[in-house]
């Protein structure tokens, strides 16, 4: 069993691709507030969102490293109920997360070939299959998969930045602009948290990571640390060279790799893109996945949800989440960030109380690694994320989805969580 599982390098590969994907979606950053306050803003974000975001992920996997990750830690906390509403609000958001990677991909695809992304259903429907085929392989082959997928994204970047620190040329780029519009840096903390978002995605595959109760938090602060270098560099970089921003919108990285490096690097840009998408599609499926599967195992679905290839992958679970989020990619969902960051934000919070409960009513328990500070300490982590989404909260009040107001959409399928564990519980016939 233990060659069959991930180390410390593929698993912080998996971690970068169920955060990040790149600087890839920071381009409107660029546009709300420019690249020097929105360097400020990339160091400042994964300080108060991430980093204590970070270190509740990391002690938690390494005293509880089950399968089912943060479903676990919360049903041990606060109760089967609580667990189960933490495993409904990850699925939940993942069928309007899910569908819109394959449909980045073809994007991307159609920048190399437009009469390739003139089919963009199928595509996504080839997308959805080569992950879940992907998953088959199971937890390590993904992680190792991630690893190098990370290596081939930040190539073109690396290079990107180094032509824009060392070899640009500024008679071909525009010089910096003030912004136009005002800027908005409530909206520039939003898409940073949105950028900075999913530690805890890793942790459902806890049984299938070598000594996790060490790699798990040595992997999220290497992860943390790469994605913030990943994502501050380029910034830094086109500052440097005097590229305006105020022009930017999705596709502007490639737009300048071409004015630096010409047709070649414009390329690998987008073929980066293609990899963004297809990996963090890749990485999330097998964290999705193993959800069902725990939750089959604790009598909510049916036994047949446990099955599993001889590599550990939970096939069953994989191939019905990615039919469902198959089905998904017909429907013209937006990456609409409020309604993510409302139901992983309740999701965190959840985890977040899960962290503090377990200091106080299991103070024995072993932590091979601890939030510093005691359970003040742990109190003191929540504070910063928990402001963050009351801001993002506040800031996308009046946004609207299909017609209907943002928050009475999320709140609705918050809802839905409870009716769920009711039919859920009846069925296993069961008294939790």
């Amino acid at each position: 069993m233990s060659a069959r599982r991930m180390t410390l390098l593929p698993l912080v590969g998996a971690l970068y691709f169920m955060v990040s994907g790149g600087p890839y979606g920071l381009e409107e950053l660029a546009h709300k507030v420019g690249f020097a306050a929105g360097m400020v803003v990339l160091v400042a974000t994964p300080i108060v969102w991430s980093l204590p975001t970070a270190l509740m992920v990391g002690e938690l996997a390494a005293a509880l490293p089950e399968e089912g990750g943060y479903y676990a830690w919360v049903r041990r906390a606060l109760g089967p109920f609580w667990g189960y509403q933490e495993a409904w609000l990850s699925l939940a958001a993942s069928v309007f997360d899910m569908g819109i990677y394959p449909t980045l991909f073809v994007l991307y695809l159609g920048r190399l070939s437009p009469a390739l992304g003139a089919s963009p259903l199928a595509i996504g429907v080839l997308v959805v299959a080569a992950g879940a085929a992907y998953n088959l392989a199971g937890a390590r082959a993904v992680g190792a998969g991630s690893a190098l997928m990370t290596a081939l994204l930040l190539g073109p970047f690396a290079v990107l930045a180094a032509l824009a620190f060392f070899v640009h040329a500024p008679a071909v780029v525009a010089p910096v602009a003030r912004v136009q519009e005002a800027p908005d840096l409530a909206g520039g903390v939003l898409i940073a948290m949105w950028n900075y978002m999913g530690w805890d995605n890793a942790s459902t595959v806890a049984g299938e990571v070598e000594r996790p109760q060490r790699t798990y938090p040595r992997a999220v602060l290497l992860a943390l640390a790469l994605i913030a270098l990943a994502y501050v560099v380029p910034f830094a970089a086109m500052r440097a060279a005097g590229v305006d921003p105020s022009g930017w919108d999705t596709g502007a990285w490639v737009d300048v790799a071409r004015t630096f490096g010409g047709a070649p690097l414009g390329v690998a840009v987008v073929v980066g893109g293609m990899v963004s998408a297809f990996g963090m599609f890749n990485a999330l499926c097998m964290s999705y996945s193993r959800l069902p599967a725990v939750l089959a195992e604790d009598g909510y679905l049916p036994r047949v949800f446990t099955r599993r290839l001889a590599d550990g992958a939970p096939w069953v679970a994989v191939l019905a989440c990615s039919a469902i989020w198959t089905l998904s990619l017909g429907l013209s969902f937006e990456r609409l960030v409020s309604l993510d960051i409302l139901l992983y934000g309740t999701s965190l919070v959840l985890e977040l109380v899960a962290l503090v409960v377990l200091r106080v009513r299991e103070p024995d328990l072993p932590r091979p690694f601890r939030v510093p500070g005691g359970t003040a300490g742990a109190v003191l982590v929540c504070v910063g994320p928990v402001l963050l989404l009351v801001l993002a909260l506040v800031k996308n009040l009046h946004e609207e989805i299909a017609g209907m107001n943002a928050l009475v959409f999320g709140v609705g399928i918050m809802l839905l969580g409870p009716v769920a564990y009711l039919v859920s519980r009846r069925r296993a016939g069961v008294a939790r």
